[in-house]
């Protein structure tokens, strides 16, 4: 029977219409108007608008040793160690980065998971991602991890084209694998693989409301991860469902009655969308946005999990205790003891973020950084902004680079009138006339300074 209840954010009576019944269709509904493969994915819209709804609490979760893993070298244990001790630091004393998935196939993997959990830490906390057994979930069970992960794919064509079964045998092969897991006393996460190309109202929310039952028969949490696998997922007002990010959300708090608490967005960036996806998750009701660092995953990788620590501080005003500076810490790290180094241009990270060529704005940096810096990153990353010195930098970009190269204090910083940079911008201008069409490096720069400060007696 429908029930007429109290919204206590509303303070109005609504009908409540959880009455939502799978669709066992014998065709696959691939909904192919908007995923047409020979053409460009469409996006479509209906107008219909679902309210902002955004949790109190909101967190970050964390799948580099999992989704993360999947497409690079795996990681040794040492390192994934070192990197569990990073989020812990980065996450703060309030844990804003909640959880951290593992895979547990390998010894290695195994050696890693123990050695983070005796580290003890509150946040992250240490999960699993199995394959649906029962072997596995006595391996969680065995280790003595709370949560795991269990893939269930959500879409037509997982459904029809890959697992060869209709939606009736899916759901039910799906609850009785979650049912086992919750026998085991493990609660189970539900990965909803490809959600942005399934059925929502003919198969994710009558499946989810399968599942909150489970959940009130067994009194253990069951999280839903909306996987927008393949990035189609758009956080545009008023697009139609399985693309809109909103509706699903709406779907599944308000049809399928999953708390925020337990709703979880994982985003894929096949469309430069996953961060925008990932906040707008959060924005419509999901506690949690999983995400891998520096975004490094399948394809073209992940919801960066540094970016949307700057998403959570813009949202909430305050960073929640995260230490910013970290994350500095592991591109440093990654460089040097993985051999990994990010595209010079990533946001926040790459080593020319927030560098400038241009010499009206290394004049503009000189006088004020704040025309040209996003904010300040010396503060929150330990990378003040610099200035690459080329034939466009200017005597402004030259004294830029000299105090932060050589740290100066405020009462001993440069300007663009002083002798010693004019003596620099004279060599460099010399450099670039003989045909030089490269960047001068750090190093060229020193030697230059050095040997002008000597025929000026300058001590910097």
């Amino acid at each position: 029977m429908r029930e007429v209840v109290m919204n206590n954010k509303t303070n109005l009576l609504q009908l409540e219409e959880r009455f939502y019944q799978l669709a066992d269709v014998t065709e696959p509904n691939t909904f192919r108007s908007l995923f047409p493969y020979d053409e460009i994915p469409k996006i479509a819209f209906n107008d219909r608008i679902v309210p902002h709804d955004m949790p109190e609490d909101i967190w970050i979760t964390d799948t580099t040793f999992r989704d993360g893993q999947q497409s690079r070298a795996p990681y040794t244990t040492e390192q994934i160690v070192t990197i569990y001790d990073y989020f812990h630091k980065l996450g703060g004393p309030n844990g804003k980065i909640r959880q951290s998935e593992f895979f547990l196939y390998s010894k290695k993997d195994r050696d890693a998971v123990y050695k983070c959990m005796e580290r003890g830490y509150q946040f992250p906390e240490v999960t699993a991602w199995i394959r649906a057994s029962q072997q596995d979930f006595n391996l969680v069970k065995d280790i003595g991890l709370r949560e795991t992960g269990i893939l269930v794919s959500c879409s037509d064509f997982h459904i029809f084209y890959k697992m060869k079964m209709s939606r009736r045998e899916v759901m039910d092969h799906y609850l009785s694998i979650v049912r086992q897991c919750l026998e085991t006393g493990i609660s189970p996460r539900c990965h909803l693989e490809d959600i942005t190309r399934s059925d929502i109202y003919g198969f994710v929310i009558p499946f989810c409301l399968e599942l909150m039952k489970l959940m009130d028969e067994y009194k253990i949490p069951i999280k839903i991860r909306a996987c927008d696998t393949m990035g189609y997922g758009v956080n545009f007002p008023g697009a139609v469902i399985p693309r809109s990010v909103p509706g699903i959300i709406y779907g599944l708090k308000t049809h399928a009655g999953v708390p925020s608490e337990l709703i979880e967005w994982h985003g894929h960036n096949d469309f430069y969308k996953a961060v925008n996806n990932s906040t707008t998750a959060w924005l419509y009701g999901a506690c949690g946005v999983n995400c891998s660092l520096f975004g490094i995953g399948e394809r073209t990788g992940n919801t960066p999990l540094e970016a949307m620590v700057f998403e959570y501080a813009q949202l909430k005003g305050d960073l929640g205790g995260m230490d910013t500076t970290v994350i500095t810490e592991l591109v440093e790290y990654y460089e040097k003891e993985i051999g990994y180094r990010l595209p010079s241009r990533t946001p926040f990270c790459g080593t020319n973020f927030n560098v400038t060529r241009a010499g009206i704005h290394a004049d503009g940096l000189l006088k004020n950084e704040e025309i040209y810096n996003i904010f300040d990153t010396g503060k929150f990353l330990n990378r003040p902004p610099l200035v690459a010195v080329s034939n466009t930098s200017g005597l402004a970009g030259i004294a830029h680079w000299i105090n932060n190269y050589y740290h100066l204090p405020e009462e001993r910083k440069l300007d663009k009138s002083c002798e010693l940079v004019k003596r620099v911008k004279e060599w460099v201008d010399a450099q670039y006339e003989d045909g030089r069409v490269t960047v001068i490096t750090d190093n060229e720069l020193v030697i230059q300074i050095t040997n002008c400060c000597k025929e000026l007696d300058i001590v910097l």
